[in-house]
């Protein structure tokens, strides 16, 4: 079958499009390789919802970063300290405050410790930190992820099952 060459230039135009958005969406190279320098959460649910965090960081940092502040109690200048030099992404500073909120510790303590060192990604900073109730905390964490999303008014199946 063949495609007349309108029909042709719309799907190139389509893929050129969503190319651009995907572009526009995906994080700055310096953000990528602070990806890649630390290991997930280790909770499949939440690694997902931290990368969508990324991108709308990135499109709407302003509504992202007072969420953290308000309802995750993060001082502001911490937050933007955090962000501005490229070695956080934005789901590991809100991870890092959640996790912090959870454990009832102050979220410098989390960044600190993810600034200091990823040996062992997060589960090596909870183990050095002796936050041992995991499942707990990620239950916790969870709930604060999904308050977030409905607040940005963004999608999120809350039926899914969190990997453990």
């Amino acid at each position: 079958m063949r495609l007349p060459a309108t029909r042709i230039s719309a799907v190139l135009l389509g893929a050129v499009l969503a190319s651009g958005v995907a572009a526009q969406d995906a994080p700055p190279a310096s953000t990528a390789a602070a990806q890649e320098e630390i290991a997930g959460t280790g909770n499949a649910w939440i690694d997902l919802r931290l990368d969508d965090m990324d991108r709308y960081a990135a499109r709407y940092r302003e509504a992202f970063v007072d969420e953290i502040v308000r309802y995750l109690e993060a001082p502001r200048p911490l937050v933007d300290e955090a962000l501005s030099d490229g070695r956080m992404r934005p789901g590991e500073v809100y991870y890092a405050c959640a996790l912090a909120r959870a454990s009832g510790r102050p979220c410098r303590s989390l960044v600190d410790a993810r600034l200091a060192g990823a040996d062992g990604g997060w589960a090596g900073i909870l183990a050095r930190l002796e936050l041992d109730d995991e499942a707990r905390l990620h239950a916790r964490i969870r709930e604060d992820i999904v308050a977030s999303y409905r607040r940005w008014a963004r999608p999120i199946d809350i039926k899914a099952r969190p990997a453990r």
